[in-house]
């Protein structure tokens, strides 16, 4: 009884005659190799970014030679009187990635509302901070004018925000983990958040990046931020010298760990 199915068909590299055909390694690979390409598509990218520089803006920085004052001082005495000018830095802005941050930031440079407040915190090696905000401009803390009336910034809650890095020096982020506003100052139904901090290497700094929001870069002046980050924060008095000494002479140890916090 015939059988239903058809016959086989030899293989398209296989000589259909009773002699039979030697396969070299070589044709077995080619062959293989013909019958098995796919089409190749591209891989999927993630969307570039646009940080195409949308508005620039200026900051000067001055160094404060009444800063280290005594801490008994009387409130009355101005922060600073006769500041010696550091220098200018220019800032380029991402206004088409980050509307909102840019808009925000540009209005405080503009209304002078940054104006004599301090680079409150220097990190070497790493970045500083400015802007914080607090109940005393006296002490270099910035008071946000109600006549500005900021916008609420949304983008603080939104992952596309956080996709820039901190990956090199001169880079201008809006401060979330590293914001140190006065605790009174956030309970304020209308707080906003103003502070920022800047790069200045020489390496980068990771463990700012996807909890701060990248928003501009510094376009002029990376010798500024170089001076800025080798100004000591911390000057101690004749008498805290004299107690560290001291401290020494009997050998305690704390008295040269606390050496390492000075002119820094």
């Amino acid at each position: 009884m015939a059988s239903p199915l058809s016959p086989i068909h030899p293989l398209p590299f296989l000589s259909s005659s009773s002699t039979a055909t030697t396969l070299t390694r070589r044709s077995l690979l080619l062959s293989s190799t013909l019958t098995t390409t796919l089409p190749i598509t591209p891989l999927s990218l993630p969307p570039q970014l646009d940080t195409n520089i949308t508005d620039r803006v200026y900051l000067d920085f001055s160094l404060c030679p009444t800063y280290f004052r005594n801490a008994t001082a009387a409130d009355s005495t101005p922060l600073c009187s006769d500041p010696s000018p550091l220098g200018r830095l220019v800032l380029g802005l991402y206004g088409n990635l980050l509307p909102l941050t840019v808009s925000t930031f540009k209005r405080m440079c503009t209304s002078s509302s940054y104006k004599n407040t301090l680079v409150h915190k220097i990190f070497p090696g790493q970045f500083f901070q400015a802007g914080r905000q607090g109940r005393s401009r006296e002490y270099g803390e910035v008071r946000l004018p109600p006549a500005l009336d900021l916008p609420r910034n949304t983008e603080t809650v939104d992952s596309k925000a956080f996709l820039l890095k901190h990956s090199r020096p001169g880079v201008v982020s809006l401060c979330l983990s590293e914001n140190d506003d006065d605790d009174e100052v956030k309970l304020d139904s209308e707080y906003r958040n103003v502070e920022f901090l800047i790069t200045t290497g020489p390496g980068p700094c990771p463990q700012l990046d996807n909890n701060n929001i990248v928003f501009g870069t510094v376009l002029e002046g990376l010798d500024v931020v170089t001076a800025i980050a080798s100004i000591p924060t911390y000057k101690p008095s004749e008498r805290i010298r004299q107690l560290n000494d001291l401290a020494e002479f009997f050998g305690d140890e704390r008295a040269q760990k606390g050496r390492t916090l000075w002119n820094r």
